[in-house]
């Protein structure tokens, strides 16, 4: 499986400006999440990148790519339709070759050399297959990410077989359907906000898409149903990735996420030092 392409969603009404948003990256650097976003794709070998804007905000988001926007296609969502609407958008970009998507609004910190992107990418061409990075989460979160269900690949560590995805289940519905072998009580496979797909997700959302038109429907297209639809037509897997994400989109989600990334960072002793410091001063 050659991996050369990705796609990047920022269109949501909910991702506004989140991509724009400034932070201080591992290497001491200053920089919008788009930047550091785009720079976890390209770690993973990707040479073409789609980004997927709300329409009017191309040239913001060419001038906090830097100079990775000559590397940038551009494609614009009219209309807030919903993320899998978003993603379909790209299917022109994407023609009949698997690719890298991540989601706008997520930032990623590995605990290894190796980005968590790269891991990614690295598991889907040794699979052959769909992969969806997932980590596992606190039921109190469910509200907030995409949920996968399924088995432990035999022989293969954190890596599973998807046979069921839900969308923000309830702690209740997740515990009857998305109980997974071997994770923690209370704890399920959430998605990441990454994943290689294959061509076959750009059908199903296109389906999507064109019954939503057909039914004259205001409701979102979203992706979900359409990986719970993968899970069922051929081999969907799930890595558990060596890593974490940070949904800056929620409370606290940008502080979490500055602190991620300055604790892994170039100026960790400083940054722990200047903590050490707070704490003492609040107690």
């Amino acid at each position: 499986m050659d991996i050369r392409k990705a796609v990047i969603t920022a269109a949501g009404p909910d991702q506004v400006g989140l991509p724009l948003q400034r932070f201080v990256d591992l290497d001491g650097r200053e920089k919008t999440a788009l930047r550091i976003i785009l720079e976890e794709v390209v770690s993973a070998g990707v040479q073409e990148i789609c980004l997927v804007v709300r329409s009017g905000s191309r040239a913001a988001y060419a001038e906090a790519a830097g100079d990775l926007a000559r590397s940038l296609v551009f494609v614009e969502q009219p209309e807030p339709r919903g993320y899998g609407e978003a993603l379909w958008l790209s299917a022109g970009f994407v023609g009949d070759q698997p690719f890298v998507h991540l989601v706008g609004d997520h930032l990623y910190v590995s605990r290894q050399p190796r980005r968590c992107a790269a891991q990614l990418v690295e598991a889907a061409r040794l699979q052959a297959s769909a992969v969806s990075a997932v980590q596992a989460t606190r039921e109190s979160m469910l509200k907030y990410y995409g949920v996968v269900g399924g088995s432990p690949v035999a022989g293969q560590r954190d890596l599973y077989q998807v046979e069921r995805v839900l969308e923000k289940p309830t702690p209740t519905t997740a515990e009857q359907e998305l109980a997974v072998p071997g994770l923690r009580a209370g704890h399920y496979l959430c998605l990441f906000g990454m994943h290689v797909l294959t061509p076959a997700v750009m059908d199903l959302l296109g389906r999507a898409v064109a019954a939503a038109r057909a039914a004259g429907s205001r409701q979102p297209v979203q992706l979900t149903p359409a990986l719970a639809q993968l899970a069922r037509q051929e081999r969907y897997l799930a890595l558990e990735l060596d890593g974490t994400r940070y949904n800056i989109g929620v409370k606290y989600g940008m502080l979490l996420a500055q602190l991620a990334l300055a604790l892994a960072g170039s100026d960790r002793e400083e940054i722990l030092a200047r903590l050490v410091d707070l704490l003492a001063s609040r107690t």
